[in-house]
């Protein structure tokens, strides 16, 4: 069973307009409301993949009962924790220039009695799963070492734990040494002050991370794929070109893939490969972390992993 922890979910709210123009009266032309979180996207990925997943983390409020029942209509098992504060809302706003606003709440304040009861949750879960993913922000209240914790109880039950986060969360994550991660340019530059202007770098990089005992680190180059280290070797994956719709959720696809991959007991070269499918299938759809099984099948075949070192 594939566990998948969203700690600070949302209610995603999309609005297309034509314009953005401050301090006027916008009206919406088109508004969609769907559950958010980039774990939700991970579930909802390996779950349309056909794995056995469930989805753990913080739900709370209005906000909260409607991303359950969602995640209902959408075939999800969920075990959520129940909080006093409210589930977060995420606004996108979409103009006809192309251009995406997005306004991001905080999410809720969790109480050390809230903490404890994940804790409790989590441990269950933990001896039913093999291999386990956390993806996103964290919520307020929560030590910026919680991933880590969790790092460390999945290791202990040598289960892989699969961490997509940001800032200290991910830094402090790291520490624990995950099984896999997978930053942008941008986050290495921001965790290791340091310049990233080169393929070249980015596999120092990817090397460095191995040698610090992460299993599986992959840097997104966007487009044009991603490079990967695994058992000290360098692996850059290219995807072929398609017709791109909406990028976003296609680095939490990407995620899923892996997850699937691991639970399948595949090739790192498959795993690989079938990450990078998930995460172009996303790409080429309207919603966000959804893909289509037949495409990612499709795509799987048109992966090209190629060693480099």
């Amino acid at each position: 069973m594939i566990l998948v922890i969203n700690l600070n979910a949302s209610v995603d709210k999309r609005y297309r307009m034509a314009d953005l123009v401050k301090g006027e009266v916008m009206r919406a032309a088109e508004v969609d409301n769907t559950p958010g979180g980039k774990g939700l996207h991970v579930a909802n990925v390996a779950t349309i993949l056909g794995e056995d997943c469930i989805a753990t983390g913080y739900l709370g409020g209005k906000s909260g009962e409607f991303i359950g029942e969602k995640l209902k209509d959408y075939g999800i098992n969920q075990d959520f924790v129940r909080v006093a504060g409210e589930t977060r809302s995420c606004l996108a706003i979409i103009t006809d220039d192309g251009a995406q606003t997005e306004i991001l709440e905080p999410g809720p304040v969790i109480s050390a009695e809230e903490q404890e009861a994940f804790m409790a949750k989590y441990r269950e879960l933990l001896a039913k799963a093999s291999v386990v993913v956390a993806s996103g922000s964290m919520p307020q209240g929560l030590p910026k070492d919680f991933y880590a914790r969790l790092i460390a109880m999945a290791k202990e039950e040598r289960k892989p734990f699969l961490l997509d986060t940001s800032g200290e969360a991910l830094v402090k994550g790291m520490a624990a040494k995950p099984y896999f991660i997978k930053p942008n340019t941008d986050e290495i530059r921001a965790i290791r002050g340091t310049d990233i202007a080169s393929d070249e770098d980015v596999i120092r990089e990817v090397q460095r991370f191995m040698a610090e005992g992460i299993k599986l680190p992959v840097v997104s180059l966007g487009a044009r794929g991603s490079i990967a280290g695994y058992n000290q070797h360098v692996y850059r994956i290219t995807v072929p070109k398609i017709q791109c719709k909406n990028p976003v959720g296609s680095g939490d696809s990407f995620v899923a893939g892996v997850a699937v991959g691991l639970e399948r007991g595949m090739s790192v070269e498959d795993i690989l490969s079938l990450g990078a499918a998930c995460g172009t299938a996303n790409a080429m759809e309207d919603e966000s972390g959804f893909v289509r099984r037949e495409i990612v099948d499709d795509l799987f075949n048109k992966i090209a992993i190629e060693q480099l070192a």
